[in-house]
């Protein structure tokens, strides 16, 4: 009998890993160079690397849930109320855990947490792209994610990598028609963020075409179908009515809260003003860097779709780029809460997959060099908010 017909079959996760191996290998090297740089930087101005990835801007709330729960407000002369209830509380709960479990500190629990989403998300984006457009196409989707302006935050003790890990993962599950682990799945990323109801959208969405699907064929639609579907906003539903109870409007409480933040859904009123005023008068270089972020966002959005995409993709992505572009507050934060929108760059992983090397890699360079040194600017020398 020959090796191979006494073999193990490879397991399916196994399998999956390795193709991706080079996936996630080129995005670990691309986060940790982009950490070292950051870090050599850090040191030079005499601040400590861990301090800033740890414990920078929402990360320091996140960590007093974590160590506390909830209960802190700051109250601030022109108005504004801020209530650590505006945060969801799976990452400081899933903090409290690491921090439980393992010697570490508070802000290193938070990293560990934050890296290991990061890696997961990475894997989960992999698979989408490989499924739907080779495993070419998904490995430079992997790249060009960890490359983003922005992705210093994959790096740090915040809630983006959690929330990316559990939609691409349910979005997996929804292509491969796995209904109870994409519902599962999204409520978890509904309990994460709060633009994490753009997972359910998409579950629900795509549970409500192939039930249509399977009606129009004469067949019986699968209970599990429908279970997923009940099941995926069911994290970030509790979550508000749970804030909402707490304040004493069901309904009205969570969102009284974000008020507070100054952030709200407008329809694009607050965006429009934003815009007004960077085109008008000189602004700082993050709050125009977003901008130009943001219009790229919608712009990668409008050719994302003209590819018509699978539709569970194309309302994750909508639902996501609405929310962040229709809603007012700190428009700073705006590319931060569009980097779970993976899809948006499946044109440019598509073009640059096409590309010849040569002008993939001087491509891929050039990103990598303004992702290092922005990244850097936002951690230590920006005044703003991410």
């Amino acid at each position: 009998m020959s090796a191979a017909a006494t073999a193990r079959p490879v397991p399916g996760w196994r399998a999956a890993l390795y193709r991706a191996a080079p996936a996630l290998g080129l995005f670990a090297a691309a986060r940790l160079t982009g950490m070292l740089v950051m870090a050599l930087w850090a040191w030079h101005t005499g601040r400590s690397p861990r301090a800033l990835l740890a414990l920078s801007w929402d990360s320091d709330w996140y960590l007093g849930i974590a160590a506390h729960g909830y209960g802190t407000t700051l109250y601030w002369p022109d108005g504004v109320v801020q209530s650590d209830l505006a945060f969801f509380p799976l990452y400081p709960a899933l903090v409290r855990v690491v921090a439980t479990v393992l010697p570490v500190a508070g802000g290193t629990a938070g990293l560990l947490v934050s890296w290991t989403a990061a890696g997961a998300a990475a894997w989960g984006i992999f698979l989408v792209g490989e499924r739907l457009y080779g495993r070419g196409v998904a490995t430079a989707l992997v790249l060009l994610w960890g490359l983003l302006p922005h992705s210093i935050v994959l790096s740090m003790a915040y809630t983006e990598p959690l929330l990316t890990a559990f939609a691409a993962w349910s979005l997996y599950a929804v292509l491969t028609r796995r209904w109870l682990w994409a519902g599962a799945l999204a409520a978890l990323a509904g309990a994460a963020r709060p633009n994490g109801i753009a997972v359910a959208a998409a579950v629900g969405a795509a549970a409500v075409f192939e039930a249509y699907r399977l009606i129009r064929s004469e067949r019986r639609t699968d209970w599990r179908l429908w279970a997923g579907a009940s099941a995926a906003p069911a994290g970030w539903v509790g979550y508000v009515l749970w804030v909402g109870v707490r304040k004493g409007d069901p309904l009205g409480g969570y969102f009284a809260v974000q008020a507070g933040w100054t952030s709200r859904f407008d329809f694009g009123a607050g965006t429009f003003a934003f815009v007004r005023r960077v085109v008008t008068r000189p602004m700082d270089l993050g709050f125009t860097s977003a901008l130009l972020i943001t219009a790229a966002a919608v712009v990668l959005f409008v050719l994302f779709a003209l590819e018509r995409p699978p539709l569970p993709l194309l309302v994750y992505t909508a639902v996501l780029v609405v929310i962040a572009v229709g809603g007012s507050g700190f428009f700073e934060s705006k590319p931060r809460f569009l980097l779970p929108a993976f899809p948006l760059l499946v044109p440019v992983a598509c073009a640059l997959r096409r590309a010849r090397p040569k002008a993939a890699a001087v491509v891929v360079a050039a990103l990598a060099g303004l992702s290092y040194g922005y990244g850097t600017y936002l951690l230590t020398l920006a005044p703003m908010a991410l």
